[in-house]
């Protein structure tokens, strides 16, 4: 063990650890949700570390060989090689000085061990003298937040995207199958089953668009802004400079907010994101439930669909397959709105000029984002992809229900058509049968009406 100090006195630390003092106090002060920081939050503030040695040894603050040291080291925390020295909470108090310190403190004892210093001397690089240098936690870590959010939502776009182009593919596949279309769970009139995934992809399609467009609200960041987004303790070329470099940095196209005490303070812009992905996951828990509603049975249920069989279903019913990937989908839909109602009560919960719960909004927006874009890529590959469609059951549904009568209407009229589906529902027999026999329609105009090419196109042709 190695002694380090802090403003409360002496504390031991592992002499093995990256981490010193700061992180020791977090670690016994916060034992709470028992996981790290989300690792893109992780990798985010190495980004946002590595930006501002850029700017600092740039503007003649610190030492390049120290600079470059800091750099190094947030490459390697950025990389993942010193994950594993991140080990405050992910819950905190605070608003995020636990994470910035732990941080702090690896990138220093990381960067002295490069210029041949022992880990815990901080004799040519400290925590806060030259790593957290013209920083505060207000300004890292909502950058970093934003830095990291934006990286997710891009992987979320894109696994959306994919999710949209397969059932896109089935929505072609299955344009001929014509089926029973059902309203408030009972039968009501035919339609395709390709008009019934391109539903699905429609709205697919929109939650990408909205993902793809939020990114905007992500882009305007405080860093800079320091404590309370005044700037203080910043030289004013360093405010001017630092976001360009993490721009370069990410790739992002990141800027400074014209308002630093503002985007300090306020937390609106991770609400409404959390909001668009909100709205995703219903669609996802929406179309995750009609498959599994679609695919239930055979027997007992619909059976017109078919999901691939992922894994044995029971431990005592032998044979048995579920709906597995369908039902983890909605899971992963369900943990989203519960994280929407924790980032919408950390946003309102900030008071003056700093947000304190800033750690749980991190937590719960970041796990939403990976949490959707694993369930979409898992949809997509074990589910979507592998669905197939039961033509006879849909065929026989179609032949046997009264509410093929609904496509007969401009035919025959409202009365006559209820005196059919009334007839067919007392007999059990088919209603085009039905109209046959009652010389209502002749079997060629039936079968007609009735066509995928009659369902699928707009309207009807007089």
């Amino acid at each position: 063990m190695r002694t380090e100090h802090d403003l409360l006195g002496a504390h031991a630390v592992p002499d093995s650890a990256y981490w010193g003092v700061h992180t020791a106090r977090a670690v016994e002060n916060f034992p709470l949700l028992g996981q790290p920081p989300a690792a893109a939050l992780v990798r985010a503030m190495a980004v946002v570390k590595r930006a501002c040695a850029r700017t600092n040894r740039e503007l003649g603050f610190l030492d390049p060989a120290v600079a470059d040291a800091i750099v190094q080291a947030s490459h390697e925390l950025a990389e993942g090689r010193l994950a594993g020295e991140i080990v405050v909470d992910a819950l905190q108090g605070g608003a995020g000085t636990s994470l910035n310190m732990n941080v702090n403190e690896v990138l220093a004892n990381r960067a002295g061990e490069l210029l041949g210093d022992a880990r815990g001397s901080y004799r040519r690089v400290h925590p806060l003298d030259h790593v957290n240098l013209h920083q505060s936690t207000n300004d890292v870590f909502p950058t970093a937040l934003k830095v990291a959010a934006i990286a997710l939502l891009r992987s979320l776009e894109k696994s959306i995207a994919a999710l949209q182009a397969a059932f896109q593919a089935k929505e072609r596949a299955f344009a001929d199958v014509v089926k029973i279309g059902r309203t408030q769970l009972q039968d009501a009139c035919p339609m395709s089953f390709g008009a019934e995934f391109s539903a699905w992809a429609e709205a697919l399609s929109r939650d990408r668009w909205r993902v793809f467009k939020c990114e905007e609200r992500l882009r305007v960041v405080n860093l800079g802004g320091t404590a309370i987004g005044t700037g203080l303790t910043a030289p004013q070329d360093y405010i001017f400079l630092v976001v360009e470099r993490l721009r370069e940095e990410t790739g992002f196209g990141l800027a400074r907010a014209e308002n630093l005490v503002d985007a300090t303070q306020n937390a609106d812009a991770f609400v409404e994101v959390s909001g668009i992905l909100k709205a995703h996951a219903v669609n996802l828990f929406k179309i995750s439930s009609d498959l599994r509603l679609l695919a239930s049975g055979p027997r007992a249920g619909l059976g017109e669909l078919r999901l691939p069989a992922r894994q044995a279903g029971s431990s005592i019913m032998p044979g048995k397959v579920n709906p597995v990937i369908c039902e983890a989908v909605a899971q992963a839909a369900m943990l989203t709105i519960g994280h929407d109602a924790m980032v919408t009560m950390a946003a309102q919960s900030g008071q003056l000029e700093l947000n304190a719960f800033l750690p749980l909004l991190a937590h719960a927006l970041l796990q939403s984002l990976s949490v959707l874009d694993g369930a979409c890529r898992t949809f997509r590959a074990n589910c979507v992809e592998g669905i197939t469609v039961n033509r006879e059951v849909c065929a026989e549904d179609l032949r046997r229900s009264w509410a093929t009568v609904t496509a007969l209407l401009p035919k025959i009229g409202y009365e006559r058509a209820t005196e059919l589906a009334q007839a067919a529902q007392a007999t059990g027999r088919p209603v085009a049968e039905l109209a046959i026999e009652a010389g209502l329609l002749d079997a060629d105009t039936i079968t007609a009406l009735l066509s995928p090419e009659a369902m699928t196109r707009l309207g009807y042709r007089g």
